[in-house]
């Protein structure tokens, strides 16, 4: 899916889709991944033969080299002078070919570094998937929350006004004090405010959510930017921290990451060791030489070879490559213990969040009860005179309020629970595919 439809309401599945169609910062993680399989592709290059065809055009006078290539010609004349061979010419095509057979296992060395960065990029990926279908959660309930405040403020402001108009009815009657109507045109007021508030928080919300999917915000809001009302289901969560953490430390991307550096790092340092080894390659050639370039595949050439070279001494070079790549190795080892506390700290955070966010959700439910019953009993002493409007105005004001809580704690118990799931790599563990 690569837009939402203003067609029908946009469900948190979709909009999920949408962001992991359009999202950039995913894009840029799947490219990461192909950039990594391209270096293991070019470092597995190394186990295979290289082979070269030539054409080159000689000419000169060198005694050497004349009686090489006069000899490879199959023409070295029977009376030549070796010392004044004079000058000659040569045309000479063919193929080399070159394989190297041992290189202190640096080419393997490689080739295993090369397919930890594709694990390291699948990581990458796995922890923008964990945080951006987390993101877009949060966002959508931000969505569907302002939403909500946007009814409450308008039953607020519709509960105010028909009070107004009544005690307009009563004070041109003589049983109100224009005070009461001051009173009422301020809340008036007031409650406009929240509303026009309300319907800004919500266009800001909608825009964050298009941005997350990839989507232009003014256009998509334009569209309509209609949510659906069902809720999505997150992974099942383990009730307590000590189960949780079990699976954070088995499926937390940053943490898979983290390992794959390690191993990275200390394949590094057998690479480095390797440099003292010798190289032995295997070199050969085939080719043809002619003055006029008329070859003939009887007058055919080749050399087969195996070459060894050993560094004897490299001015400490290598010394100091193994030294770095042992202080790499011990680097990722620090940052792998310092991944592995700052995850437990997400998780151990995560799960105080959503034991607050329950707490505070059963407290706003049942606040929310006694201001709708508190507010019903001062409207009515209200209307038969005896309390005054200020305290049916404070009534008013806390049912209000109490609705607006108990919407933030119903949602914020949702987020909860998906930030728990982040936390755990819940998400990425979901979206997990080979393929990838």
């Amino acid at each position: 899916m690569n837009s939402a439809s203003s067609a029908a309401p946009l469900s948190l599945a979709e909009a999920i889709e949408t962001a992991f169609a359009n999202n950039p910062d995913l894009e840029q993680a799947k490219w990461r991944i192909e950039q990594a399989r391209a270096m293991r592709a070019m470092a597995e290059a190394a186990f295979w033969p290289q082979l070269t065809a030539y054409t080159e055009y000689m000419q000169g006078d060198a005694p050497s080299a004349y009686l090489f290539k006069t000899i490879d010609q199959r023409m070295l004349p029977p009376d030549i002078d070796f010392n004044n061979p004079g000058w000659f010419e040569n045309f000479e095509s063919g193929i080399r070919g070159r394989m190297n057979l041992f290189n202190g296992f640096q080419d393997y060395s490689a080739t295993m570094m090369a397919r930890s960065d594709i694990d390291i990029s699948r990581g990458q990926r796995a922890q923008v998937v964990n945080n951006l279908t987390a993101e877009v959660i949060s966002t959508f309930y931000n969505v569907l929350s302002a939403r909500d405040f946007i009814r409450i403020a308008e039953t607020s402001v519709d509960t105010v006004a028909e009070q107004y108009r009544i005690t307009q009815v009563h004070y041109e009657g003589g049983a109100a004090y224009k005070a009461d109507l001051l009173s009422l045109e301020v809340r008036q007021a007031e409650a406009h405010e929240q509303l026009v508030a309300s319907r800004n928080r919500l266009q800001l919300a909608r825009a964050a959510l298009a941005n997350l999917m990839g989507l232009d915000p003014a256009a998509w809001i334009e569209q309509g930017a209609v949510l659906a009302e069902n809720t999505g289901q997150p992974p099942t969560i383990p009730d307590h921290y000590d189960a949780g953490i079990i699976l954070a430390l088995a499926h937390r991307p940053e943490l898979l990451q983290a390992r794959q550096q390690v191993i990275k790092s200390h394949i590094g340092m057998t690479a480095a060791k390797g440099t003292y080894l010798p190289r032995l390659d295997l070199v050969a050639a085939y080719y043809l030489a002619d003055p006029n370039l008329e070859y003939n595949l009887d007058r055919e050439n080749w050399t087969a070879a195996l070459v060894l070279n050993w560094d004897i001494f490299t001015g400490f070079s290598r010394s100091a490559r193994v030294n770095q790549a042992q202080a790499v190795f011990r680097q990722m080892l620090a940052a792998d213990r310092s991944a592995i506390l700052q995850v437990k700290h997400d998780v151990k955070t995560s799960y105080l969040k959503r034991q607050e966010a329950e707490a505070r959700s059963m407290v706003a439910m049942r606040s929310v009860e006694s201001a709708e019953e508190s507010f019903r009993l001062i409207k009515e002493l209200y209307r038969g005179g005896a309390v005054p409007i200020t305290r049916y105005l404070e009534a008013e004001l806390d049912r209000n309020r109490a609705r607006m809580r108990s919407t933030t704690a119903f949602y914020d118990r949702i987020r909860a629970d998906a930030e728990v799931a982040r936390a755990l790599g819940l998400w990425a563990l979901e979206r997990s595919s080979p393929q990838e």
